[in-house]
């Protein structure tokens, strides 16, 4: 125990503003499990930051604080951590599966990596009640029930030493006054209308083409925006969409090109034939990465014998909307579009349906593309791989999609 506090000690004060020697803390913000205060220079002996941390199980404290300047600060620490001094790495957020950011970190210590946090990434942190985190392949999962008040406490900290001295430093959790935005050009937040909305997406040529589903980005506020995973978002223009058959075309910037994109199968698939869906539900609650589930056709058609439709067992939640579903060779069957309403089924009938879901064949969405003018590939079907090359082959063209959705347009999905 003594040797985490002296850790936490370590890390308060030197964290913020790369402070090469600081004291303190004085005063203090005690919230939950973040504890800390403010800090000095000691070649100097001013004020230079306000700082907290909180430790998580998985082994890494967080480490947050606003400097004089009014910037913000978020750190991941570990002793377990050998970063060599001046280390760059990337590290994606998502918060509530939601809001997510880039973050460019740097090892101003060998036991830690520090970025900037702008002023869109404090507020999603201050009001998010889970953050997962990742560079690489760790994924790191860290509850920020208590962020809010933390974020508003270390504001308040900068506040009042700014104004009444370290002397004078006390209890800043007391009349914790709201952060002020480190970037006074940032954008405004959403509006209170506004409503945040994500799906899945996969690229058809080397042109950077995206199809999704209609719903997944009908009704969105802003840019629309696709990530493959773990690489920077990218913000993608609609060319199309087809509300009857639930079909959206979206195109990646010019400056982009896909060595790698999904060919459509180029032959009828059968009942009882296995697929495999791959898309990003409750992204960022569950996984920063897609998901991967199975099953098989179940039918030729959808709801009342609808033969643009495939019914399939492969599970699906909301957030696989828009995603490929794949044949057991890899290739393009469909375009899953959603699920059977379980609970207005059991009120109509008295059960509950089990794996009952669907999507688009491949010949409205042919007819779709076609169209559209866009160079899309078919493939026969050959032989068959392994579910987990099928998943390691989409990585490079599955997209999780994302906008700000008016409320209106949820209510509707």
């Amino acid at each position: 125990m003594w040797l985490k506090s002296f850790i936490v000690a370590s890390l308060l004060q030197l964290s913020v503003g790369s402070v090469a020697q600081a004291a303190g803390p004085f005063g203090s913000v005690k919230i939950g499990n973040w504890v800390g205060g403010a800090f000095s220079n000691d070649e100097t002996g001013a004020f230079s930051h306000c700082a907290a941390t909180a430790p998580y199980a998985n082994g890494v404290i967080l480490v947050v604080g606003q400097n004089t300047g009014g910037s913000w600060i978020l750190s991941f620490a570990s002793p377990s951590y050998h970063f060599k001094q001046g280390e760059n790495a990337a590290i994606d957020v998502i918060f509530d599966g939601q809001e997510q950011a880039r973050l460019f970190a740097t090892a101003n210590q060998t036991n830690m990596l520090s970025s900037v946090m702008p002023a869109n990434v404090v507020r999603a942190f201050q009001k998010a009640s889970l953050m997962v985190a990742t560079s690489g392949r760790t994924v790191l999962n860290f509850d920020l029930t208590s962020a809010g008040p933390v974020i508003a406490a270390l504001a308040n900290c900068v506040t009042k030493v700014k104004a009444d001295g370290l002397n004078k430093a006390g209890d800043f959790t007391k009349v914790a006054a709201k952060p002020q935005a480190p970037d006074k050009q940032a954008s405004p937040p959403a509006s209170k209308s506004a409503k945040a909305k994500s799906g899945t997406g996969f690229v058809v040529s080397a042109s950077g083409h995206v199809v999704t589903n209609n719903h997944v980005i009908n009704g969105c506020v802003g840019d629309i925006r696709g990530n493959l995973t773990g690489e920077a978002g990218m913000v993608l223009r609609v060319v199309s969409s087809d509300a009857n058959n639930d079909l959206a075309l979206l195109q990646a910037p010019s400056t982009t090109t896909f060595k790698e994109f999904a060919r459509i199968r180029d032959r009828s698939i059968r009942s009882g034939d296995s697929v495999v869906a791959i898309g990003f539900p409750f992204h960022g609650l569950l996984t920063s990465d897609f998901t991967v589930t199975t099953g098989i056709v179940s039918s030729l058609s959808g709801m009342r014998n609808d033969s643009r439709f495939l019914q399939i067992s492969a599970p699906v939640q909301p957030g696989n909307s828009g995603g490929p579903l794949f044949d057991t060779t890899g290739q393009i069957v469909g375009v899953v579009t959603g699920k059977l309403d379980g609970l207005r089924v059991a009120a109509a009938t008295g059960n509950i349906p089990e794996n009952i879901n669907f999507a688009i064949k491949t010949g409205a969405l042919r007819d779709f593309l076609d169209n559209s003018v866009v160079p899309y590939q078919t493939a026969e079907p050959k032989g068959e791989i392994k579910t987990t090359d099928i998943a390691g082959n989409a990585r490079p063209y599955t997209m999780l999609i994302s906008c700000n959705g008016t409320e209106q347009a949820e209510a509707k999905r």
